[in-house]
């Protein structure tokens, strides 16, 4: 190795620290321009020159696991006894307390404890700890809240592909249960891996159904035996009837027949009021209502074409949308068509054809809720079309009071189970309305908008506080509505009663007019009837451009409305 330049330092200056001093600016090297290279550059012109001053950012996504809940329950029995001593026997049970009776310590352990139970009982009824002292100042502040709704709790089906809501019943007395049916309703539009379950939901824990429900076709109609809350009974897409015991598992008890039910999904399942609690009936869009007794799906007890002509005919039959049953009317009940008829029926008639008493015409389409008054029984309520009205059995020739049209459909309603003048909708653009008719009668009291998706059933509780709307994703949405609305207010019964009378006796006044008018058309000659019309005769093309300007003019008004109303 050859050796070209030799370092040399003293030992003790290795690993020396490096002191910086200041020192004053030199040049080092200067390199004066070349006016030769100038032919070499390009001039960039414009110059741009994109500088960013910005934060690195990092993106974390969590996903935390949704809590699964379980309830475990412990079983107490009776305790405290010797080994050799069966409590369920008495005999034993009872020489055993006459021997222990008899024992010394015993009475002296009674004797001393009777002292303390004896201050216990004085102390307690000295004073009511539970007493409400401003029960009349908490009602005042009931009375002027105003109507307001707030959601306590959304059920979303748990299955993929979502299916409509088709029925919503509460389980009778405690209110704790809810059983939904499910079904997609829309023409050919379900897939193979579709669910045919349906579900019972406990209100204690959403997370989970309680029970699911499996049927062999899906669930369009499911109704809480009134009588037993373990029972319910459902109408099935395909036309059966099924019922359900809740402590017998998921599968149905009894299905009938296919030779034997509807033809056409049941839309409408009720329970009857008997003795047995087993008697229910059904209505289809076969044109059919069938009776049923549980104990028996073989075959249905009775059968009724809706022939409108009473001539009995299947194929001239009206089909039928949803039933109404009163317990309080047992030998009356109601059907609501397609066609926008309602058929009053009487089960008790002698004849079949007798069966049907009378017939109501006032919606433009199928008629989605029927529902009587829980008050006045004679009133009752119709939903289809745009629009919710309300008749009476006395005027069968028009409601004696109704809703506006609404821009969206109405999907279904009820009455308030509390107060006679409060009644809800719900219409396909995801809105529930609540109507006051008492105190007003031209809007409802209350607009809500549930959800951006249709809604298409509703169902109140008994205590008329919780109101439980279902969509067409199977989404039910539970809403816990304002006190004013769901408590009964003072006199309210009489006005009430006073208002229907006085509707009703309008409508009567009207019909008795309208029949004078039509007699007198009847009888006048057939000459002067001809000259009015030649008379009155316009052309057709001005007719069409009159109807099309007033058209469009009620089109520019209504959205002017509505405008109006959003800025407000």
């Amino acid at each position: 190795m050859e050796i070209t330049y030799t370092y040399t330092r003293k030992r003790s200056e290795f690993g020396r620290h490096c002191n910086f001093t200041d020192w004053p600016a030199r040049v080092t090297v200067d390199i004066p321009p070349d006016p030769s290279m100038a032919d070499n550059f390009v001039p960039q012109d414009p110059v741009d020159v994109a500088i960013q001053h910005s934060y690195d950012m990092s993106e974390h996504e969590v996903n935390t696991a949704r809590l699964q809940a379980e309830s475990r329950g412990v079983n107490h029995t009776e305790g405290g006894w010797p080994r050799d001593i069966n409590p369920q026997e008495q005999e034993q049970t009872a020489r055993f307390r006459k021997k222990l009776e008899k024992e010394e310590n015993y009475i002296n352990t009674i004797m001393h404890l009777g002292t303390l139970m004896e201050h216990c009982v004085r102390q307690n009824n000295t004073i009511n700890i539970y007493e409400e002292y401003f029960g009349e100042e908490e009602m005042a502040e009931v009375e002027y809240e105003p109507p307001s709704a707030k959601i306590i709790n959304v059920i979303r089906d748990p299955n993929i592909p979502k299916r409509t809501t088709t029925r919503i019943s509460w389980q009778p007395g405690t209110s704790e249960k809810l059983a939904v049916a499910y079904c997609s309703l829309e023409f050919q539009s379900n897939v193979e891996d579709m669910s045919f379950d349906s579900y019972i939901w406990d209100l204690v824990k959403p997370n989970k159904p309680e029970l699911a429900l499996k049927p062999s076709s899906p669930l369009v109609s499911l109704e809480y035996n009134p009588k037993d809350s373990y029972v319910l009974l459902g109408g099935c897409y395909n036309g059966q009837m099924a019922y359900w015991d809740t402590r017998k598992g998921e599968l149905p008890v009894e299905v009938s027949t296919v030779e034997a039910s509807h033809r056409d999904p049941v839309y409408g399942a009720i329970w009857l009021q008997s003795k047995t609690g087993t008697d229910c009936f059904s209505a289809s869009t076969d044109g059919q209502v069938l009776w049923w007794d549980i104990r028996k799906l073989s075959e249905p007890t009775e059968t009724l074409v809706l022939d409108i002509t009473r001539k009995g005919l299947l194929e001239n039959a009206l089909g039928a949308v949803t039933l109404e049953f009163e317990p309080t009317l047992p030998t009356k009940f109601m059907v609501g068509t397609e066609q926008g008829i309602i058929i009053a029926g009487n089960r008790k008639a002698k004849s079949p054809l007798e069966k049907i008493a009378g017939t109501y015409s006032g919606h433009l389409g199928p008629i989605y809720a029927l529902t009587r008054n829980p008050l006045y029984p004679k009133i009752f309520l119709t939903v289809g079309d745009w629009t919710a009205r309300i008749w009476s059995e006395e005027a069968k020739e028009s409601s004696i009071m109704w809703t506006k049209y609404h821009l969206s459909y109405l999907t279904d309603g009820c009455w308030s189970t509390v107060r006679p003048a409060v009644f809800f909708t719900t219409r396909s653009d995801g809105t529930l309305d609540v109507w006051d008719f008492l105190f007003k009668q031209n809007d409802p009291s209350l607009s809500l908008k549930v959800c951006n998706e249709p809604l298409s059933s509703l169902r109140l509780q008994d205590t008329g506080r919780v109101v439980a709307c279902g969509s067409k994703v199977g989404t039910v949405t539970l809403l816990e509505i304002s006190s004013g609305l769901c408590t009964l207010q003072r006199n309210e019964k009489n006005m009430v009663n006073a208002m229907f009378e006085r509707e009703t006796k309008r409508e009567k006044i009207l019909e008795a007019r309208h029949r004078e008018m039509r007699l007198k058309e009847r009888d006048k000659p057939e000459g002067q009837e001809a000259v009015p019309e030649k008379t009155a005769m316009e052309n057709p093309q001005e007719v069409l451009e009159r109807v099309r300007k007033e058209f469009f003019e009620e089109i520019e008004a209504e959205m002017r409305r509505k405008t109006r109303a959003e800025t407000q």
